[in-house]
């Protein structure tokens, strides 16, 4: 049995691109699921979810209830950030990202290295080892990189029947939590995807290095390992990814323009 997810966040209308993901998954699977990636109250619109629903009921795509949403589940990202701290892979950092920057300049010049992973510059570490922290400042909740990686030992994901090796420093020391937020991306997806029993994570192959910091944190907290397939992107005429800016290619315009959901697949080469 393989249970596949689509995981929007609810901060725009779906596009084309979107609706390649939702039916990759969709295909993949004898039980799709769907969840809502919510967690940030601030930009999310219950708007923007009922389109959501509405797209994907008008694309011909069913789920099974209920629709998970991650505004309502604190309780499971608090419970998953216990476990961590009770390893001791948890610290508090007051950093702000001039703090940061400055810092990654400083350490740059000095040893002669770049650190950097996907998504930039590696944070370098800077509160890792105070050891008395005021409880009334503003924080995030970064995991001990390198602490957990020797915790759980050698590690690897499988796709398309093969099985690659996990660089857990990939990304350094992840964000785990703000203040403003109960889970960051990492922790969140890796705590519902075991909580939705799925079996196979279908996604762009931009989040292809995301793979190495969720099996980590999935070893970590004894989570089930998922198989994973990571497809191509939709691009526009100028090789880009699609956007929620881009208007022009949501499905709601492309339905009001008289594109029917054959169209859809057809666009999409599926």
């Amino acid at each position: 049995m393989i249970v596949t997810r689509f995981a929007p966040s609810p901060t725009g209308l779906l596009h084309l691109g979107h609706a390649y993901a939702a039916f990759t998954a969709h295909d993949a699977g004898d039980d799709f699921l769907l969840r809502l990636e919510d967690l940030d109250q601030g930009r999310s619109r219950a708007g923007f979810i009922e389109a959501i629903l509405f797209d994907l009921k008008w694309l011909g795509l069913s789920w099974d209830e209920p629709v998970l949403r991650q505004s309502r589940r604190s309780a499971a990202y608090e419970e998953a950030l216990r476990k961590l701290d009770a390893l001791g892979l948890i610290y508090r950092c007051f950093c702000t990202r001039k703090e940061i920057a400055e810092e990654i300049a400083r350490a740059g010049e000095a040893q002669h290295y770049n650190v950097s992973g996907p998504d930039g510059p590696l944070y370098p570490g800077t509160c890792r080892h105070l050891v008395n922290t005021p409880s009334d400042k503003p924080c995030v909740l970064r995991l001990d990189a390198a602490k957990a990686a020797a915790l759980a030992g050698p590690l690897s994901f499988g796709e398309h029947g093969r099985r690659h090796e996990v660089d857990p420093l990939r990304f350094g020391d992840i964000v785990l939590a703000r203040k403003d937020l109960p889970a960051a991306y990492h922790l969140a997806v890796v705590v519902d995807d075991a909580f939705q029993n799925i079996t196979l994570v279908t996604r762009g192959e931009d989040l292809l290095a995301a793979t190495h910091v969720q099996r980590l944190l999935q070893a970590l907290l004894g989570l089930p390992e998922p198989a994973y397939a990571h497809h191509r992107l939709i691009l526009d005429e100028t090789g880009r990814k699609f956007s929620k800016r881009d208007q022009a290619v949501t499905l709601e315009a492309l339905r009001v323009a008289g594109a029917t959901p054959s169209d859809i697949r057809a666009w999409l080469e599926l």
